[in-house]
């Protein structure tokens, strides 16, 4: 772990269980509610891996992250009914893989555009911060969802698996 990474500290306290805004481990990455909900639903997906960037990733583990942070944002986007999701890798604020995954409704921001048009201090001011109870509501919602998810997508790759395709080598000219 770096001197100093925040999504390590994060990471970190999930691994001691004192992180309250945990929601799910998955194999490449944990889901957490991000600490402000002025956009109900805002989830952060953190890579296991502290690394800076997505290319830093073995191949395997790329693809699997960015699927696993697919299923992420579709659980988000079932659990807060979300008319469109804004999905983002940045990192220049914290230099550690994360995707910051936004459910948007029509007439969320004052202006159609990115959640960064809204002034901060709306974002992330005292009146959208967590209670203990609408965080325990928020975190049920969204693991519920995850688990719909999550099992019908095993239920379409088992099915997959077992599907007969035809050879793309065929010499076949019909």
């Amino acid at each position: 772990m770096p001197t100093h990474c925040t999504i390590c500290e994060r990471i970190k306290l999930i691994q001691q269980h004192q992180n309250p805004y945990f929601v799910r481990e998955l194999t490449t990455g944990y889901v957490v509610l991000a600490d402000s909900q002025h956009f109900e639903g805002y989830t952060l997906f953190l890579a296991k891996s502290h690394v800076t960037e997505l290319h830093h990733l073995a191949a395997h583990d790329q693809l699997l992250f960015l699927e696993e942070m697919s299923l992420v944002q579709e659980a988000c986007a079932q659990a807060f009914h979300a008319d469109k999701m804004n999905i983002e890798l940045l990192g220049n604020g914290d230099a550690h893989v994360h995707w910051h995954l936004f459910p948007r409704h029509t007439g969320d921001t004052a202006q159609p555009g990115p959640i960064w048009w809204t002034p901060l201090e709306t974002i992330y001011g005292d009146d959208v911060q967590q209670d203990q109870l609408r965080l325990t509501r928020l975190k049920r919602t969204l693991n519920t969802a995850l688990d719909s998810v999550l099992q019908r997508r095993q239920v379409e790759h088992h099915t997959v698996q077992h599907l007969t395709l035809p050879s793309l080598d065929s010499t076949d000219t019909d």
